[in-house]
């Protein structure tokens, strides 16, 4: 796509025309990260993109009151693409928005503005952030609902014509709309894949991750199919995490790389790992944000529960892959709490922020998990000094409201609205009364 500010509106309109695009849906997220969009004309494109179009903010969660309600959603034109599939006979495509104020100023309550506003800071500091997330998700069928589409494990080729249909539908959408993915496979549960989408910068991938979970969904809904990314919907296996590779940039150079290093890795990527592992458990709330993840956070499903770093050791919060002397750009660390039903946008800011506040503050990296933390008894752990994450969501959340870390990254007008819906949902769950209580305990109590 052309660049410039004209050239992209020029772009866009000129595509709309000459493909018979019929709608245009614009695209933003709540503070939740759920996709919202409505749809205008292409005779209201030109104007949109100069002026941007007014929506009711009060309306959405995490937005504004009612007697503030108008907002303004400014497409990006760089973020432009057909849509591969029809908004009923008609051609369609997309744009994501950043909002404003109706005064023009950006509103500190849009995702997309956290994500910037932190991309920016260090961008100031000479760095440019990208990464590269590991997207995994189930397939269920329609009836029952919980029920996978196979009984596949790690790797597995499955055979069944469904399970094929939906992974190259899914792959070639998304190939469709610019999103190069770098691999996909199935994953170790029934029914759970992953995809693994080509490293960029950050922006672009929380865009990018907002438009895989759509095409997946809306892929496997056209063939009564059920795709979640809801971290552990099934008891007893493995839940859907997000691991999500991490490189920082000086220029065309990895910052994380030092050939003089013994292991490969530069001072400030160790201070970056030093100051993740030091935030972790006060951004658990908003990487893993519902009541649900914190039953994927648990030893001995191939999930972090304990905040460590390592090279080959999977159990560790922070792992570092294998370091390619041949291929220094690809030096990363692997953030592996994330789950895939996160607001990409918000994980990402306050993963930087940690990260970012141990590189400016020369943080000291601990020692290396050399055991698999999974086989370790409470005790044994407490003995070693090692640092658990979250065990729920109430306690990640209390965690986050002591931190002033995730307030000046998030801004208040998110920060105060993310804890008060987190904990409004966490009273909901206590309150409730499951399945497992009535079955375990009405004909016995």
């Amino acid at each position: 796509m052309e660049t410039g500010d004209d050239s992209g509106l020029q772009y866009v309109v000129r595509t709309i025309e000459e493909r018979g695009i019929q709608f245009v849906q614009l695209w933003f997220t709540d503070v939740l990260g759920t996709l919202k969009a409505f749809s205008i004309a292409p005779a209201e494109v030109e104007g949109a993109l100069l002026d941007g179009m007014t929506f009711d903010g009060s309306a959405v969660d995490g937005f504004s009151r009612v007697q503030e309600s108008d907002m303004i959603a400014h497409p990006d034109p760089s973020t432009f693409e057909l849509l591969p599939w029809r908004d009923g006979d008609a051609l369609a495509a997309r744009i994501f928005c950043d909002i404003s104020n109706p005064d023009g100023s950006p509103f500190e309550g849009s995702p997309r503005e956290v994500l910037r506003r932190a991309t920016d800071r260090a961008y100031k500091l000479g760095y440019g952030f990208y990464v590269g997330p590991e997207i995994e998700f189930f397939y269920f069928h329609e009836q029952p609902r919980t029920q996978p589409i196979d009984n596949g494990s790690y790797f597995d080729l499955i055979a069944a014509e469904l399970c094929s249909d939906l992974r190259r539908e899914s792959i070639q959408s998304l190939e469709t709309m610019g999103i190069p993915v770098e691999h996909t496979q199935h994953e170790d549960a029934p029914g759970q894949y992953e995809i693994d989408l080509r490293y960029t910068d950050a922006l672009t991938m929380a865009d990018t991750v907002m438009t895989t979970r759509m095409i997946v969904k809306e892929v496997a809904t056209r063939r009564h199919v059920i795709a979640s990314f809801m971290p552990k919907p099934i008891s007893g296996v493995q839940g859907s995490g997000m691991h999500t590779h991490i490189s920082l940039f000086r220029g065309d150079a990895n910052a994380f790389y030092d050939p003089d290093d013994i292991i490969g890795l530069s001072t400030e990527a160790k201070c970056f790992i030093a100051g993740l592992l030091r935030h972790a458990p006060e951004i658990t709330a908003v990487t893993n944000q519902w009541v649900n993840s914190y039953k994927r956070l648990v030893p001995g499903y191939e999930a972090p529960a304990y905040v460590s770093w390592a090279r080959n050791n999977r159990s560790a919060l922070v792992r570092v892959p294998v370091i390619r002397k041949s291929k220094p750009e690809t030096t990363r660390i692997e953030y592996r709490a994330v789950d895939s039903a996160c607001n990409p946008y918000l994980s990402f800011a306050v993963i930087l922020a940690a990260g970012m506040d141990g590189l400016e503050k020369g943080y000291e990296l601990p020692s290396e998990a050399d055991v698999n933390l999974f086989d370790l008894s409470i005790k044994d752990l407490e003995n070693t000094g090692v640092v658990r994450l979250p065990h729920n969501l109430f306690e990640a959340v209390t965690l986050m409201e002591g931190s002033s870390l995730v307030a000046e990254t998030l801004g208040e007008h998110v920060f105060e609205w993310f804890i008060r819906n987190k904990l409004e949902e966490w009273h909901s769950f206590r309150e409730h009364v499951s399945e497992y209580e009535i079955d375990r305990y009405l004909t016995i109590l």
